[in-house]
């Protein structure tokens, strides 16, 4: 793709504050003053905004201001002038009910400060899972120069000679707990070792998926992804991308430059190979409908099902990021990409240059860990859209987390009305349940939650994890982590609490799911349907206030990404009439 560059020098935005002598420029400036800035600042160069999610009660993000301190270094050296802004931080390990429903309050404020603040650039300093999509969301709409920074994954855990992945030992070891293969004590002494250093999950979770996806959709210099959180590699990754966002105001090379449909499509394809987590399906649609991108359900399982899985992290595979990030990282799983013809090479990147020259030259150091194609995880890596009379407008499923036996299957349901009901009965040994059944978790999407909690993957009964069971299938409109496992299909849309038919699937009905043939069934008749329908009630109460009201009054639907309806499409930075 060409770029033309803009005019340097021009008056940019932060000028309409701090460039001038009139009452209100004085204002501006004279507040500004009082934090020791001399006059010579205020001189037209690019004021750039640190967007930074630290939050102590956002572990992944605990690092977050020493890394600012390095994007500060990179926009002094440029000739730019650093302001840090702290930002909304949904942590994924504190909110609730869930970081989900906050992510899209998170964009809206982000986008509101780069709106409304004398800010020409912004660094959108990132890690945990809400925080990426977030900030991107935000920054597509003001369509203001952005780049991605992620604060990187956590050192590897190691627990008795064994790598401890952070989440997926976690829901591994509940499951042995229960069915009697660990004991409590062995699990706590296995806490300790699961994070050993700060940084995000170190498995290809949602938070390494989602870095992965700002650098394949171009808004991250070539690289970041994948460089642990601790390694002095990831400060100079801040201090260049620092040094870049300068350059990026001065050239005009804004994200709608970036976000195109092509970029889009490799991201799809990417996440196809490393094996990425449901989750980027839903904030890569709302990130598209930010920016006006025709993108959909469609498209993701269309795109995916041509790619292998080629990375070997878990869940899907052995190892975890920082072997991720030795083997050679994110650009040779795109070079990889590009050398089969699944790369849309021209498209544009925050360094100014196509996203082929940024990746053309890298090496793979481990084919262990990033896997030649005949060795795949799994030949079709993509996300599987599941579609029939159970998810009339989609479903989702990894197959490379799922067992190969399950991918054609037809079972008994054994339903849970929500995450209470099925809290209340998983481990009582008089469920009727066993291996063949199909688990079904309602009201647990968007509005049902609200959010759409990580309770997708909903943990086996005791009875059948005692048989040496390890995976049944589990359907619900609900959300997993990305660290999770398992043949769960999940976003099923509509949800349950707005009325689509997993609300009247009832204990005993047949499910039938058929993933090659892409089809997702409920097992009565099209009568018989329409009249479970026509009887249902509302289960889920509208909050009365606040925003969990204007949360459940405006998302949208899961297939659509679950941003609010009153957003798509909207962009630009206009700067507001000053009141002063």
């Amino acid at each position: 793709m060409t770029f033309k560059k803009a005019d340097w020098p021009r008056r940019l935005r932060s000028q309409e504050w701090y460039g001038g002598t009139s009452r209100d420029n004085i204002y501006h400036r004279g507040w500004l003053k009082n934090q020791g800035y001399p006059h010579y600042l205020f001189d037209g160069r690019p004021v750039i905004g640190i967007m930074n999610t630290w939050s102590e009660l956002t572990p992944c993000n605990g690092h977050l201001r020493d890394l600012a301190e390095k994007v500060k270094a990179g926009i002094w050296e440029a000739g730019g002038f650093p302001v840090e802004v702290p930002v909304f931080s949904a942590s994924e390990n504190t909110f609730r009910p869930s970081a989900m429903m906050f992510r899209n309050l998170a964009a809206l404020a982000v986008e509101e400060q780069m709106r409304g603040q004398p800010i020409d650039g912004a660094v959108l300093l990132v890690g945990c899972d809400k925080t990426t999509p977030s900030l991107m969301m935000g920054a597509a709409s003001t369509d203001i120069p952005s780049i991605v920074v992620t604060g990187g994954p956590m050192l590897n855990g190691w627990f008795r000679g064994e790598r401890v992945g952070s989440g997926t030992a976690l829901w591994q070891m509940s499951e042995d707990i229960k069915a009697g293969k660990m004991t409590q004590e062995d699990f706590l002494e296995a806490e300790q070792a699961m994070s050993r250093s700060s940084g995000t999950c170190n498995t290809m979770g949602t938070a390494s998926t989602m870095a992965s996806m700002a650098e394949a959709l171009g808004m991250a210099l070539s690289g970041n992804a994948a460089i642990p959180a601790v390694d002095a590699r990831r400060r100079v990754m801040a201090q260049l991308s620092g040094r870049r966002i300068v350059q990026m105001v001065k050239d005009d090379l804004k994200p709608s430059d970036i976000l195109t449909k092509e970029a889009f499509e490799n991201a799809i394809r990417c996440n196809g190979a490393i094996g990425g987590s449901t989750n980027a399906v839903i904030h890569i649609l709302a990130l598209a409908g930010r920016v006006g991108i025709d993108l959909t359900l469609d498209d993701w399982d269309r795109l995916g099902r041509e790619v292998p899985t080629i990375v070997n992290l878990m869940p899907s595979g052995q190892y975890l990021m920082e072997e991720f990030f030795y083997a050679g990282g994110l650009p040779v799983v795109l070079k990889r990409l590009g050398e089969a013809g699944m790369l849309h090479r021209e498209a544009l990147t925050v360094s100014g240059q196509g996203i082929w020259e940024e990746v053309g030259d890298a090496r793979n150091w481990n084919e262990d860990v990033i896997l030649p194609v005949e060795r795949a995880l799994t030949q079709s890596g993509g996300i599987a859209v599941l579609k029939g009379n159970l998810a009339p407008d989609g479903a989702v499923l990894k197959p490379s987390a799922a067992s190969p036996h399950l991918m054609k299957h037809r079972g008994r349901a054994v339903v849970f009305e929500d995450i209470d009901d099925y809290k209340a009965k998983i481990n009582d040994d008089a469920l009727d349940i066993d291996e063949t059944c199909v688990m079904v978790l309602k009201n647990c999407g968007p509005k049902g939650y609200p959010g759409m909690a990580e309770v997708g993957n909903m943990g086996l009964p005791p009875k059948v994890l005692k048989k040496g069971i390890t995976d049944m299938i589990r359907i619900s409109d609900a959300r997993m982590s990305g660290t999770a496992y398992g043949t769960v299909i999940l976003h099923t849309s509509p949800e349950a609490a707005a009325g689509g038919p997993l609300a009247v699937v009832r204990n005993g009905d047949m499910i039938e799911v058929d993933v090659a043939a892409r089809r997702l069934h409920l097992d009565i008749s099209e009568t018989e349907l329409k009249e479970r329908l026509a009887a249902w009630k509302p289960q889920v109460e509208r909050p009365l206030n606040g925003y969990a009201r204007m949360f459940f009054d405006h998302v949208e639907g899961a297939h659509t990404g679950a941003d609010f309806d009153f957003l798509k499409g909207c962009r630009g930075s206009e700067v507001g009439r000053d009141s002063h």
